[in-house]
């Protein structure tokens, strides 16, 4: 079949966040910002140990999958230091959030991909999980502030729908969205778990970016070492959907 549709996952893909040598640094920025929020200061000595050890204890996610939302993470943190109600805890997510947002660059053949397919006739959209379960609503807006938003036809991060990747409510969600069944669609991502064993179980084509991990994968993944690749994939698909063989799997 055709593909009418190709989904994509943000971090990694159309956009690079930090590394993981720089988690600790931002992690220590995000609780001051949020301590600041408060009108604390900065905590020092063991009163910061202890803050970091708290947060380093939230940051697993749920084995089952379900979102654990950062709200609820920083009532945990910051509740017995204040009075939060459901405007400050806003403010805390989004000050928790801006040391990541900061490390952002678009990788700069997104928005070309992007655009191709859409002259292609070929839907688009992302599903993504958040760090620390944080909202959709802020991630949008970083969506919007690099025009990746109003880029594709649809946007799902994972506390919209209550699962992370790779559970398949995500992924399936986005095909609602915008109206194509799994079996015409494909899934771009970075990652052989959330993104290609992700897909493959909601029913999705997955392309993995190649390059960033071993290829020894089951399943029926597509190797595509970069996102302009993602179109010659798409093109070769679709030229040959009814009149010869697919392209070689990895």
């Amino acid at each position: 079949m055709p593909i009418r549709a190709v989904l994509f996952d943000l971090g990694d893909t159309l956009v690079s966040y930090y590394q993981p040598s720089d988690f600790m640094p931002i992690l220590r920025r995000s609780l001051d910002a949020c301590l600041q929020v408060l009108g604390m200061g900065p905590l020092h000595g063991e009163a910061r140990t202890d803050l970091i050890h708290q947060a380093l204890e939230l940051y697993q996610e749920r084995a089952d999958l379900a979102v654990w939302p950062l709200e609820e993470r920083l009532r945990m943190l910051f509740g017995p230091h204040a009075n939060l109600d459901t405007g400050l805890t806003e403010r805390l997510a989004q000050a928790f959030l801006e040391p990541i947002f900061l490390t952002a660059q678009v990788q700069h053949d997104a928005l070309p991909v992007l655009l191709g397919l859409e002259r292609r006739g070929v839907k688009t959209a992302i599903v993504s999980n958040t760090p620390w379960g944080s909202p959709g609503r802020i991630w949008r807006s970083e969506l919007a502030r690099h025009e990746l938003l109003t880029a594709v036809d649809a946007v799902v991060f994972c506390q919209d729908v209550g699962w992370r990747k790779p559970h398949p409510t995500p992924f399936r969600r986005a095909l609602e969205m915008i109206g194509v069944a799994a079996k015409d669609a494909a899934f771009v991502g970075d990652n052989p778990v959330w993104d290609v064993e992700g897909a493959e179980s909601a029913g999705l084509l997955p392309i993995l970016l190649g390059g960033r991990h071993p290829l020894s994968m089951s399943g029926r993944a597509i190797i595509a070492p970069t996102l302009p690749d993602v179109l010659a994939t798409v093109d070769q698909l679709n030229s040959t959907a009814n009149t010869g063989p697919q392209p070689m799997l990895a």
